[in-house]
């Protein structure tokens, strides 16, 4: 007698992700679009610093050759025939609100004019969302746009983001998301796992004051070393480790099942290829340590599993 065949769940039934969040409001997939509109960031342009945080592509930051960012042509190139589809339009490279509020609006209608757009997600700091910016932001979500504001935090420990180049403390963060919730601005949050000096229990802290403060949704990145970056060549002389794919695992596990339901996961790991990926070997497979993340909630429960931990009842202290 054959034994029974063990397949291990898909994400999508473990986690609360932004793919079967959208299948379920919409009714069917809906395509990310992503776009370099040419902004800067005050990390590279001197407002704040020079060279960016010590994990980016520095390399990129020089790539102007004086070509136009063609908004319509990269949507288009991206939408190949499917006018059928539903997209949500995202603003992705460098800080996608640093820029005069006018500009801003003029690229954003641009991107949404293409037609068939349930949404827009604008990737930025937590210091560059002025009042104006959310405004505007909230002004399109009036207009029944799906709204998102992609904030990348990265850590909650201030000295950790002081060691990065960040160029901003938690503070800020904090400030921003209180004031993009009161306009009813959805946030997701970026946190990195592994960067120089934190524990897993730093990965907890600031999981549990991301959540504590209020958030829509996360996104969880293991650290991985590029070539260009300043990590590159701590990494190289010796003084930078990084997570095994065992390590992230265990620490994405631990964060996911501790996040509520209702909370959409965006993303639970991150890839990038040779030669650009320098360390570790595994982020080189786009899909070894998501296999290995469901595994892990298969076995021991998925998402919002472990209530015990008093996220909701932080919230005011």
């Amino acid at each position: 007698m054959s034994q029974p065949v063990s397949v291990t769940p898909t994400l999508d039934a473990l986690v609360n992700t932004f793919g079967n969040d959208c299948r379920l409001r919409f009714g069917k997939r809906v395509r990310k679009l992503t776009l370099d509109a040419h902004f800067t960031c005050p990390n590279r342009d001197g407002s704040l610093g020079i060279g960016g945080c010590t994990f980016c592509h520095v390399p990129s930051f020089n790539a102007d050759d004086g070509q136009q960012f063609d908004i319509p042509s990269q949507l288009k190139r991206q939408m190949a025939g499917r006018t059928d589809a539903l997209y949500f339009i995202y603003f992705q490279a460098y800080t996608s609100t640093y820029d005069e509020v006018a500009v801003l609006k003029r690229r954003y209608d641009e991107a949404l004019s293409i037609g068939n757009v349930a949404g827009l997600f604008v990737g930025t700091r937590p210091d560059c969302v002025p009042d104006a910016v959310l405004h505007l932001l909230a002004d399109y979500q009036q207009q029944g746009i799906d709204v998102w504001l992609d904030l990348g935090l990265q850590t909650a420990r201030d000295d950790t983001l002081k060691r990065i180049n960040r160029g901003h403390d938690f503070a800020i963060y904090a400030d921003a998301v209180t004031r993009a919730r009161r306009l009813g601005i959805k946030v997701c949050t970026h946190l990195i796992l592994g960067l120089p000096g934190e524990t897993s229990e730093d990965f907890v802290e600031s999981h549990r004051q991301v959540l504590a403060l209020g958030v829509d949704g996360l996104k969880l990145h293991p650290l991985h070393i590029v070539e260009g970056s300043i990590m590159a060549r701590q990494w190289r002389a010796g003084r930078l480790d990084t997570l095994s794919l065992d390590d992230y695992v265990n620490a994405a596990v631990r964060l996911i099942q501790r996040t509520p339901a209702d909370i959409i996961l965006h993303r639970v790991t991150a890839h990038a290829r040779p030669p650009l990926l320098l360390a570790p070997d595994w982020c080189g497979h786009k899909w070894l340590g998501m296999g290995a993340i469901c595994s892990s909630l298969a076995r021991t429960g998925g998402q919002g599993c472990l209530t015990e931990y008093p996220y909701l009842n932080d919230k005011n202290t």
